[in-house]
């Protein structure tokens, strides 16, 4: 044969037993599976829903009697956790954090590190709120902390739990208020984060909702920031902040958005009272165009100097003050 064709592995002989087509060994997979069962016979389907509700059973996959929901932008309407906990770095850092609240599950401190005033402030806020303090090798600790400048100190947060939106609700009825709910679009700071959700509490809000992708959540940052309000007001996460607008506004809530060129002057808004959501825009671009035209008023902060803005934290502070003030 010419060439190299005698060597070894030159020529691909064919198998001795062929590989059947679909035909073949496969043909039950082709096989229909029956006909499609009715909307009223498939659990996840709201018809099904619908039926147990009536019945009253247990309301489908989510929980018993109503307790699961499935509102516009969650899943099956339960609370779902951020993606992991966080590693706080640092003796200033970690010290900060426990004098503001911020929810701490241990404290690592390394062999050998040298016991200065902040490691001490460290060890007693931690033995003051009942925070585990464990002892661990300087590489160990690196490698926790993925390697962050942690001065022989670090501490561990657990991940945060977020609310469903309708949970917001809920909490303005077991007031008796009439609910203010502060929705942030695509704010990617967790520093606003935290001041608007210092600013909520302090206000009298029932909580903020954010987008559950592009924007910011509640990490050690945004803790830290709201000064410990975070624990008293509960942040909700969703998955398409449009459609949860929509979903307060089924519910009887007035939207209204801040924005620089919005047809309504803050001191003349005559909703204040009423049920509310205060829709705020990022950073840098405002509200988005479609959250914008979903709004029921845009509001706009008068300022002296037209040139001049206010970032998501100073804006909802200003707005949920004046509310505030109407509501009194």
């Amino acid at each position: 044969m010419a060439g190299n064709s005698q060597r070894k592995g030159a020529i691909r002989k064919s198998s001795k037993s062929p590989t059947a087509g679909s035909g073949g060994r496969v043909k039950r997979g082709l096989e229909g599976k029956g006909p499609t069962p009715k909307a009223k016979d498939r659990p996840y389907h709201k018809s099904y829903r619908s039926g147990a509700a009536a019945a009253g059973g247990s309301g489908g996959p989510g929980g018993s009697g109503g307790q699961g929901r499935s509102g516009p932008g969650t899943r099956g309407g339960q609370r779902r956790r951020s993606s992991d906990a966080e590693w706080v770095a640092g003796r200033n850092s970690v010290v900060e954090a426990l004098r503001e609240g911020v929810p701490v599950n241990t404290v690592y401190v390394a062999d050998g590190a040298e016991r200065d005033g902040r490691l001490r402030e460290a060890f007693a806020l931690a033995a003051e709120q009942g925070v585990a303090i464990l002892q661990t090798t300087k590489g160990e600790l690196d490698r926790l902390t993925n390697g962050a400048v942690h001065q022989g100190l670090a501490a561990r947060i657990p991940a945060y739990v977020y609310a469903h939106p309708d949970d917001l609700l809920d909490r303005a009825a077991q007031a008796g208020e009439p609910p203010l709910i502060v929705a942030l679009d695509s704010v990617t700071d967790p520093r606003n984060l935290g001041a608007v959700v210092r600013s909520a509490a302090g206000f009298g809000a029932h909580g903020v909702v954010v987008p559950e992708r592009r924007a910011a959540g509640m990490t050690a940052s945004a803790w830290k920031t709201s000064a410990g309000a975070a624990a008293r007001i509960p942040v909700a996460q969703t998955v398409n902040l449009v459609r949860q607008i929509k979903a307060y506004q089924q519910a009887g809530l007035m939207v209204i958005g801040l924005a620089a060129e919005g047809e309504v002057s803050l001191p003349d808004l005559d909703l204040a009272d009423g049920p509310l959501l205060v829709v705020v825009g990022s950073e840098g671009d405002g509200l988005s165009r479609l959250v914008a035209e979903t709004c029921d008023q845009l509001v706009s902060i008068p300022m002296a100097n037209r040139l001049e803005s206010l970032n998501a934290g100073v804006a909802a502070s200003v707005a949920l003050y004046e509310i505030a003030r109407r509501r009194a």
